[in-house]
């Protein structure tokens, strides 16, 4: 109940704030997610400060006002204090507390002053929360948020009523909470934010269903000091699963995304997900180009790798870049070919497949999201990227999705497991296309999985369990016999019915299907006649 509770007051907070937003002329600028999410998270960091300083003192979990207390605290003392706090968490200054602020909004030029507070607070802890670009520049975790609004003598009274909506609740009640709670709230804060508006790479939201199955599916046994990776992170659905699958305390995630929006969304993601270990690891950039993660001069390996990476982009800039003698194992199936018209139809998706296949470590694991034409196409770089797959017997196997199961694209999507352990085979190839229920988002029509439909999903899959006209488990060789399809569906066997009937039956039914042939030829001539006698009639009529 008390969590359910802190969802309704988390979610009205970000109403509030949008309502903000809103009435200072800022709904739905392209501005506004910048301003909600820093604001947020300002409120977050504020209340987890507040709650760990009470577990190293209880005293302050005492007082009636924490703020108050430890206001009393010598400079020394409190730089001790903040001595003793993990590594990874947030350090304030007992003049970057919300109470502060919301004590102190007399001050002139309080939008200045509101500011100037969260910058020091994004310096203060500069190089534990800033992300990083492909050239090495950091990305610092907070914006000067008042001069997004372009009259200048409304910036003050703007601050003041942001921070008057952060001082009703305080989150300290949830920080026990897990993955659950906090990926609902990220979601609902981000949702008005992250929908492919033709930015590049995976800003879209992955479903959770579609997130859930894979982390279940990739993690099927305890493991534990890991790496994790997404190469088209977006704003890390999918990585935020896979690290509440393994244990976030148990694996590290490294990522790389060329969009700086989706990057501060993946940031954000990480610290309501107690990963903050793990944002020196997210990069902007653009990984088929320049990938980042390394060791020494050698791409770095890793134990998970997930991605949804986007289908089609114009990449056509880029190419003659990548076709060198240090990316001929990279990109071994070659590149896909540049539309002479519509150049952002460019399948660009084969190109994260194969730096995937190059990413992983010995004993390796991925799952992709790919289009449904991916498994079965019979030429080009995909027919070369499956016949490497099982050459080299990586193939864990296939989950045809159902149809719209993203609200933002019509594309049929399947999700491509790879193990690079999987030496003796044992694929499972699966038809889930009709599986869920389909309920209108937006203007869009959306296809939902019950938890029941996801269950059966994971299940059958890491249980090797055939199921008639849903998943068939095969070899290396079975696939080469087909083709190298993965298409579970060519694998299904065609049943036909046999019914033993007597002589006497056979002949009762031969003699019924000659009557009404019969009855039908004779209904045919009938009408042949009625439609002739009308002509007739026309004919004389005129």
């Amino acid at each position: 109940m008390v969590t359910q509770d802190f969802t309704v007051q988390t979610k009205e907070l970000i109403d509030n704030l949008k309502g903000v937003c809103t009435s200072y002329g800022l709904g739905n600028d392209g501005n506004e997610f910048k301003i909600i999410t820093q604001v947020f998270l300002y409120k977050f960091m504020n209340d987890k400060f507040g709650y760990e300083v009470k577990q190293l003192e209880p005293k302050l979990a005492l007082a009636e006002s924490w703020e108050k207390e430890i206001a009393q605290y010598s400079d020394n003392q409190y730089e001790m204090l903040l001595l003793r706090m993990s590594p990874d968490s947030a350090k304030l200054k007992r003049e970057h507390f919300i109470s502060n602020l919301y004590n102190r909004q007399d001050t002139v030029e309080f939008a200045k002053f509101f500011d100037d507070t969260l910058r020091d607070i994004a310096i203060f802890n500069n190089d534990i929360f800033s992300v990083k670009t492909g050239s090495g520049a950091k990305i610092v975790l907070f914006d000067e948020i008042s001069n997004y609004i372009t009259d200048s003598n409304q910036r003050d009274n703007f601050c003041k009523a942001i921070i008057n909506q952060l001082v009703n609740f305080s989150f300290e009640k949830i920080f026990n909470q897990k993955f659950d709670f906090f990926s609902t709230i990220f979601e609902y804060l981000i949702k008005d934010y992250n929908k492919d508006g033709g930015g590049k790479y995976a800003e879209y939201y992955t479903p959770h269903a579609v997130s859930k199955i894979m982390a279940s599916i990739l993690v099927d046994k305890p493991v534990s000091n890991v790496t994790c990776y997404d190469p088209s992170a977006g704003s890390g659905t999918l990585l935020m699963n896979l690290a509440h699958a393994i244990g976030e305390d148990r694996c590290t995630i490294y990522s790389q995304d060329i969009s700086q929006k989706s990057s501060s969304m993946l940031r954000l993601n990480l610290i309501l997900n107690n990963l903050v270990h793990s944002i020196q690891n997210i990069i902007q950039g653009n990984t088929i180009k320049t990938p980042y993660h390394k060791v020494g001069d050698k791409l770095m390996k890793f134990d998970y790798i997930v991605s949804n990476p986007p289908f089609k982009l114009d990449f056509s800039d880029y190419v003659a870049d990548l076709d060198t003698k240090q990316n001929n194992e990279r990109f071994f199936a070659g590149f896909p070919n540049i539309p002479k018209k519509d150049k952002d139809k460019m399948a660009i998706y084969p190109l994260f497949i194969q730096h995937i296949m190059f990413s992983l470590s010995d004993n390796g694991k991925a799952a992709i999201v790919v289009p449904t034409g991916f498994i079965t196409a019979q030429s080009g770089i995909e027919k070369k990227i499956r016949e490497r797959l099982v050459e080299e017997k990586m193939l864990r196997g296939v989950v045809s999705m159902p149809s719209n199961i993203f609200a933002t694209t019509g594309t049929n999507v399947s999700i491509l497991f790879l193990d690079k352990a999987n030496i003796k085979g044992d694929i499972v190839l699966m038809d889930a296309s009709k599986l869920g229920s389909t309920v209108k988002e937006g203007k869009s029509q959306k296809t939902v999985l019950s938890d029941i439909e996801e269950l059966t999903i994971i299940e059958t899959f890491n249980k090797h369990v055939a199921k008639e006209d849903f998943a068939i488990v095969v070899n290396y060789e079975q696939i080469k016999e087909k083709n190298y399809s993965f298409s579970a569906g060519q694998y299904f066997e065609v049943k036909i019915e046999y019914t033993d009937i007597t002589p006497a039956e056979f002949e009762a039914k031969m003699n019924s299907f000659k009557a009404n042939l019969n009855n039908l030829f004779a209904e045919s001539r009938t009408l042949e006649i009625e439609i002739h006698e009308q002509l007739n009639r026309l004919k004389y009529e005129f």
